[in-house]
């Protein structure tokens, strides 16, 4: 059985972290955890008044001492951001912004690599979501495209599309719904 006593000054900073609204559901139920057990509850018998695991309980009671009121808050998954890292990105990618030219992702991964940052073309855009200024170009060949020879085109278009037209017509007899019933 796990033994948890608590100084005047913890129980009031339980107390007052219990009505803190930021708190999650399970964070709650982690304070109310060492809150039962400081007044003599079992493990199991505070996993069966809360719904939770009793191996849940014993480890929110066996962190609580070590690390205090941090321990009750849930922690994201996996390593902490490395915010250094991302404001070296980000001010790069600043930089390269501001030069009067249109980037693409690819691009930006390579300018970046000449500067010793190592990141693929998708991860970049990932970045760029961060940097508000950056909007991805709009997918287009006009710039690519010979005025002339779309001109020519064009024009060939509507030359088929107006014999489609007078083509399409050429039937005698109508064979429209609406037409008028047959005598009888």
């Amino acid at each position: 059985m796990l033994h948890l006593t608590l100084t005047d000054h913890d129980r009031a900073a339980l107390q007052r972290l219990r009505r803190d609204p930021t708190l999650t559901p399970l964070e709650r139920d982690h304070v109310e955890m060492v809150l039962l057990a400081a007044g003599g509850w079992s493990a199991p018998r505070i996993a069966t008044h809360l719904g939770r695991c009793a191996a849940t309980v014993r480890t929110v009671l066996k962190r609580f001492p070590q690390e205090g009121l941090p321990s009750l808050r849930c922690r994201r998954p996996g390593p902490p951001p490395d915010t250094a890292r991302r404001t070296q990105v980000t001010t790069a990618l600043e930089q390269l912004l501001d030069q009067p030219r249109t980037w693409t992702a690819r691009q930006l991964s390579a300018a970046l690599a000449e500067q010793e940052i190592a990141l693929s073309s998708r991860q970049t855009r990932k970045y760029l979501r961060h940097v508000a200024a950056w909007r991805r170009s709009v997918r287009t060949l006009a710039h690519r495209q010979d005025p002339v020879r779309v001109a020519r085109a064009t024009q060939q278009l509507a030359v088929l599309t107006r014999k489609r037209r007078r083509g399409s017509s050429r039937s005698a007899t109508s064979t429209s719904a609406a037409s008028a019933p047959a005598s009888r």
